[in-house]
């Protein structure tokens, strides 16, 4: 199974977050890390950590002072869910030797299918390009013509 680190899950809800009241206001917010986690429930520690992350990985800009914090560095229909994991993550690669990375498996100048992990690896790297912010903050409504199991059991015993 490929999982995303805890900090990354942390980062696009604090990102969703900010690109949703930027979407309301109409205009880039400044938010700032205690606000951001009394708004997603995160830690305040957590919010702090990925944010920093965020701001060196040129996902989120930010600024000092008294009306300082933090700020979408783009629209987030600009910034990629790509963008978002290397920030945190660093470069995605599903095995080690991806992506021309050496010296880290004993065996790769013996490995039959090490350049195929590439091809693997890059179709993930696409599919992860392809989905914005923008799409990630858009509120996901039910399939309201299928109920859910529970109402569907009920309705045929009843």
């Amino acid at each position: 199974m490929i999982r995303l680190s805890k900090l990354t899950d942390y980062a696009v809800v604090v990102l969703t977050e900010m690109a949703r009241i930027d979407a309301r206001a109409r205009q880039p917010t400044v938010f700032t890390a205690p606000a951001l986690a009394d708004r997603t429930a995160a830690p305040v520690p957590t919010v702090q950590k990925v944010l920093k992350l965020l701001v060196k990985g040129g996902v989120v800009v930010s600024t000092r002072g008294a009306a300082g914090g933090y700020a979408l560095a783009r629209t987030p229909d600009r910034i990629t869910v790509a963008q978002i994991i290397q920030a945190v993550d660093g470069p995605i690669a599903l095995t080690d030797c991806v992506d021309g990375a050496e010296g880290s498996c004993g065996v790769e100048r013996l490995c039959p299918i090490r350049g195929n992990w590439d091809k693997v690896n890059r179709a993930v790297r696409v599919a992860l390009e392809s989905v914005t912010l923008a799409d990630m903050a858009m509120p996901t409504l039910p399939d309201l013509a299928v109920p859910p199991p529970a109402r569907r059991a009920a309705a045929a015993a009843g």
